[in-house]
Formats: structure tokens, C-alpha cells, sequence
């Protein structure tokens, strides 16, 4: 951090010039060298070099008992302003997020400075260099989770994983379909006991060395010995068969229809096995880790990767704690957000609204002891957070009723309005004495607290005594101990059937954490026989498996969500991976002609969507 920088904010904070800017401030050495911290000496050549900057004028006392003078030239706020302008052109990003992490600066001026920054974000390129580098940066306002394909949870930390590995096969949702991937071919036995996989060859890992069919082998033993919450899936392999470098045979104790599924999620991203992938990220997919720490993660592109090479050179992603932005946005330089393009009239950006699969809806802590046991009170619940009144009372970027996590079942449900004389009957007949029920839900989400608020209000109208716990970092160990309910976000993969089967039985995620033993129980019966069955007969048991969660009211369904993009009309690519991101292995920057000598140029416009977590 530049220290004149602090110097003038310290200066600032203990003056308050704001009301008295190109005043002179009467002050003396002794109080200056208090606020700086340093010696009368020191402060001398301090004041000098905001002198040489413009920020300040200083006019010392004449004689004994006669004050200094000091005048602030410039505000706080300009002086800021630009030198975050100065650390961005010069790619400092990481200053310019300490600067704007400063105690200094908070209220309306970090809100100016997040935008000013945000707006040098987006896409770079060093077209006068000779590698000609072209640069994506994008700002994050969560930590990023340790990245491990055996253990990950969190969908934007799945999306990298897949930026960095391969899987063998890959789904393919539009035709509901599998894709060759590491794997150029496979087969089954007729009874679907035994797969054969045929690697490609020369595949090579980002440290160089060339993919066996050991690698494959020692990935899926990795499962089991980083005890993955997704082992259950892989639970009827008996053993694994190197029948040379480019071929592996697994066989299972019983027939299993849904293995492919198995093998293109992204827990079976195959890892080198002779690295540690925690401590060294390293895959064979289209961008190698380049450096990963508290502030950023930088992916560069992989020249050897055996598909086609990236178009984009370089991501970075930079966290920005408590940023407060719902949307993602692409800029690129010389715009500005809502200006225009090269057309006149044309708008530059595009703002890209899609469905996500998935929806919000509220969880019970079945591990803490309250009122949510019991069935009739669960019943009261159901009734005030009534998917069909939060969505017309609420809108925002909740589109339709939720009573399922797959819109298409929610389309099925012929909505009633149960009244509020009717839930306050039904919360007296649950033996609800008037206690306190917690609600938590993530701060950093505006429309979750929008929507915790709204179910409060509703609450009390009927004697419901509704406790809302927001937080910044989820903590599952503290909300088992004080939250009785959790408003949450799902967000299901392509491969929804995956998605949905692996929601029910992934030992990490928060609804298991929250279920008691015998409800998993109960969960796990209804879908032991889901992969020895038929496609058709498998989504039949999944939509059991959630009648019953919806039926005993373990969650309720809210709404479905509409997620939006800021995008540039000048990118192209613009294709979605898993979860809805944005597949940045596909995105070019198309600059487009120079502009004629009359001023004129050529617009063009794109419609393709974008998608963000």
C-alpha cells in the first residue's frame, strides 16, 4: 500500500476536512506527528510529499506561539478514486483491493470504489505485446474452498475443478446423451456388470507427464481414501483391472445403469497419481492452475490440451469480501455499464436473464431439538411460506412457484391460499407455546433476507415468534447447535439426475447434515435400487424419494430463480457449463473494425445467454 496514501487518510480521518476543503486547518507539529505515528522529523517530509501531490497545502507558524496551517486541496474520495484508477491500469489489483479494504474507507465511498473497480474488471488484452495475452478478471465476494474433486461441495468451486480436469466421459444435456472425453470409447457387459474404458492416447497432464490407466485406478481409490461423501455411488465396485496404459475394466458386485453418470461428474476428474492434487491442482483439462491464494486464482491456458486449446490466455478471479453484487459482469475496457456500442443506438451490454434448475427453499434442523419435530407445526410452516404468495408478493428474480427442485414437476401444482385463520389454528394445535424459532440465512444474499423478513412478518401476524440469525461464513457445526430452520439456494448440475440423486445422498451436504439418522434411512430405502434400473424407472424413484421429503415437510419449496448477466455484446462463445456458469474454455473477444474516418462502424449484436451462480 502506498504510504502516502495512509499518510493522507490518517490526516483526514483525525481533521475532518470534509466541510473545510482549501481551508487552512490551524494544527501543530506535535498533534501531526501523533497522527502519523512517527517523530516531528518525519513529519516534516511526510507533509512535503502530499505537498509534491497536490493533496495538501502546509504553511508553517512564524514564531513562537503562532500555528501551522494546513489546507486539504483535494477530498478524500477524488484522491482515492484516482489512485485506484492508477493501481488498476497498471494491473495492481490486489493493491487496489487493499485499498479499498483500508478502515478509512467504508459507507457510500467503498460502494463508489467496489464500482470503480468492478469496472476494470472483464477483458484485457496486451495487444501491443508479442504474445498479444488476452486476460479475463472477475470478482468474487466468497472465499474460494480448497479445490478437491473427492470432497468438493460448492458449485462455483466444482466449475473450476472442471476448468482444470477431465473426466472420462462427459454428459451431454441437450440430447440426454454421453460424449467421449479422456475416454475415446467404452462398453458394457449385457448385464451391465462389467465397463471397459479405452483411453486416449498422449493425453498429457499440465506437469507434463502423459495419462495411464493408473491415473484412472488410483483416482477412484482416492475416493475412499479421502472417505468422499460421494463414496456411496461407487459402493458396488469389486475391482478395477489394468489391461495395459490405455484401457481399464471395472467390475460391480450387481448390474448398474448409471455408470456413465458416475464417471462424467466432477468427482471423478482424473488426477495424476503420482501428485498431491491438494496441494498441487493439477489435471488435463483446459487451463492450468497458475497461482491460488487468499486474494486470487489464476488459471492460464493449457497449450497441450488434447481438445482445442482455450481462446482466452489467462482468468483471473479475484475475491472481494462483502462486494454485494448479485450479478456477474463482463466488461470490457473503453465502456461503460448501459452506454453505447459502435452502432448508434446500440447498447453495448446486455443484460441475460435465464432459469435456473434448482430453487430456494427452507430446511429443518431435525439435529437440534424444537418445535420443528413436530409434524403440525412443520404443517404451519408450509402455509406461511406458500410459494405461490411469496412470488407474487415478492417478484425479484423469483419467477415461479417452487414444489419441487425441477420446474417442470412444479408446473404439475394447482395452487390453493390457505388463510391465516387457518395457520393460527393449526399453530395452537401443534402445542406451540410462543418460543423462539431461529432462522439463518446467508447475509451477503439480499433476496434471502428479503424473504427471511417477509416470512417474519408473516409470522407474527399469527403468533409465530420468528428469529432471523443472518450470516457472513457458514458454519454447519453452529447452526446445528443454534438455528431451528435454514433458508438455502440449490442449484442442480445438466446432469439433473446425478444432481438429484446425489442431493439426496451426499454426506457433506447441508440437508443430509441436517436429517437424523432414521430419515436417511428412510431416503436411502426408497433409492437402494435406483442404478439397476432403467432410465425411466430411475426418475420414478427420485420423484419418490422427494415426495417424501416434501410430504413430511423436511424442506419447503419456495421458488424457482431467474439468474442474470451483464455481458458485452463483443463476446462471443458465450456457451454455459455446469451449474450455469459461464464456460470460459469456449469465450473469445471479437474487437470488431476500426472505426472509418467518417466516424462510422459495424455493431453486432449477440442474444446467447450467460450464466452465473
Amino acid at each position: 500500500m502506498d504510504n502516502n496514501i495512509v499518510h493522507f487518510l490518517r490526516l483526514a480521518s483525525a481533521l475532518n476536512p470534509a466541510s473545510r476543503l482549501q481551508e487552512p486547518i490551524p494544527v501543530t507539529i506535535e498533534l501531526l506527528a501523533s497522527v502519523l505515528c512517527c517523530t516531528p522529523r518525519n513529519v516534516k517530509f511526510i507533509l512535503r510529499k502530499l505537498e509534491d501531490k497536490g493533496c495538501i497545502e502546509w504553511q508553517p507558524g512564524r514564531g513562537r506561539g503562532h500555528k501551522s496551517g494546513m489546507a486539504f486541496m483535494r477530498s478524500v474520495e477524488e484522491v482515492l478514486e484516482e489512485h485506484l484508477q492508477e493501481l488498476t491500469g497498471k494491473g495492481k489489483i490486489k493493491q487496489g483491493i487493499e485499498l479499498i479494504g483500508l478502515p478509512e474507507v467504508n459507507g457510500p465511498l467503498q460502494e463508489r470504489l467496489l464500482s470503480l473497480l468492478n469496472m476494470h474488471m472483464g477483458y484485457h488484452s496486451e495487444t501491443e505485446s508479442i504474445t498479444g495475452l488476452d486476460t479475463l478478471r472477475i470478482i468474487r465476494n466468497r472465499r474460494m474452498e480448497k479445490l478437491d474433486p473427492a470432497t468438493v461441495y460448492r458449485a462455483f468451486e466444482s466449475y473450476l475443478i472442471e476448468q482444470i480436469c477431465s473426466t472420462l466421459v462427459i454428459y451431454d444435456a441437450k440430447n440426454n446423451s454421453f460424449l467421449p472425453g479422456l475416454a475415446h470409447m467404452w462398453e458394457a457387459n449385457p448385464e451391465h456388470t462389467s465397463y471397459i474404458f479405452y483411453l486416449r492416447k498422449r493425453v498429457r497432464f499440465h506437469h507434463g507427464r502423459f495419462l495411464t490407466s493408473k491415473d484412472v485406478k488410483e483416482t477412484l481409490l482416492r475416493l475412499t481414501d479421502r472417505q468422499s461423501p460421494v463414496s456411496w455411488h461407487y459402493r458396488d465396485i469389486v475391482s478395477v483391472e489394468l489391461q495395459g496404459d490405455h484401457r481399464i475394466r471395472i467390475d460391480l458386485a450387481r448390474p448398474n445403469l448409471f455408470f456413465l453418470h458416475l464417471f462424467s461428474c466432477v468427482h471423478m476428474s482424473i488426477v495424476p497419481y503420482d501428485v498431491d492434487f491438494l496441494h498441487q491442482p493439477i489435471g488435463t483439462g483446459p487451463y492450468r492452475l497458475l497461482d491460488y491464494n487468499e486474494k486470487v486464482l489464476v488459471l492460464a491456458a493449457f497449450d497441450d490440451y488434447y481438445a482445442i486449446r482455450p481462446l482466452l490466455d489467462r482468468v483471473e478471479i479475484w475475491y472481494v469480501p462483502e462486494l454485494g453484487y448479485n450479478d456477474r459482469t463482463y466488461q470490457l475496457p473503453d465502456t461503460e455499464p448501459g452506454g453505447t456500442g459502435a452502432g448508434e443506438g446500440e447498447c453495448a451490454n446486455l443484460s441475460i436473464d435465464y432459469p435456473a434448475l434448482g430453487c430456494r427453499y427452507i430446511m429443518m434442523n431435525f439435529r437440534r431439538n424444537g418445535r420443528q419435530h413436530h409434524p403440525l407445526f412443520r404443517q404451519v410452516l408450509r402455509m406461511l411460506y406458500h410459494p405461490e404468495a411469496l412470488v407474487r408478493e415478492l417478484g425479484g428474480n423469483r419467477i415461479t412457484p417452487a414444489d419441487s427442485f425441477l420446474p417442470w414437476i412444479s408446473r404439475r401444482t394447482l395452487w390453493n391460499r390457505p388463510s391465516f385463520e387457518e395457520a393460527e389454528k393449526l399453530l395452537r394445535s401443534s402445542g406451540y407455546q410462543g418460543e423462539e424459532i431461529t432462522l439463518a440465512y446467508a447475509s451477503r444474499r439480499e433476496e434471502e433476507r428479503e424473504e427471511a423478513e417477509w416470512l417474519q412478518r408473516r409470522g407474527a401476524r399469527i403468533g409465530l415468534n420468528l428469529r432471523l440469525a443472518p450470516y457472513s461464513h457458514f458454519n454447519m457445526g453452529e447452526l446445528l447447535r443454534q438455528a431451528d430452520l435454514l433458508l438455502a439456494e440449490e442449484v442442480l448440475e445438466d446432469d439433473w439426475q446425478w444432481g438429484m440423486i446425489n442431493y439426496f445422498m451426499n454426506r457433506s451436504n447441508h440437508f443430509y447434515s441436517l436429517l437424523q439418522q432414521s430419515q436417511r434411512d428412510e431416503i436411502e430405502a426408497q433409492l437402494q435400487d435406483f442404478a439397476g434400473v432403467p432410465e425411466a424407472a430411475g426418475i420414478l424413484l427420485l420423484e419418490r424419494a422427494e415426495s417424501l421429503i416434501r410430504d413430511n415437510c423436511w424442506v419447503l419449496y419456495g421458488s424457482h430463480l431467474n439468474k442474470r448477466a451483464q455481458l458485452n455484446q463483443s463476446l462471443f462463445g458465450l456457451h454455459t457449463g455446469s451449474f450455469g456458469f459461464l464456460d470460459i474454455s469456449r469465450l473469445w473477444i471479437k474487437t470488431g473494425f476500426a472505426e472509418t474516418a467518417q466516424g462510422g462502424g459495424i455493431g453486432t449484436g449477440m442474444s446467447n445467454s450467460d450464466s452465473v451462480e
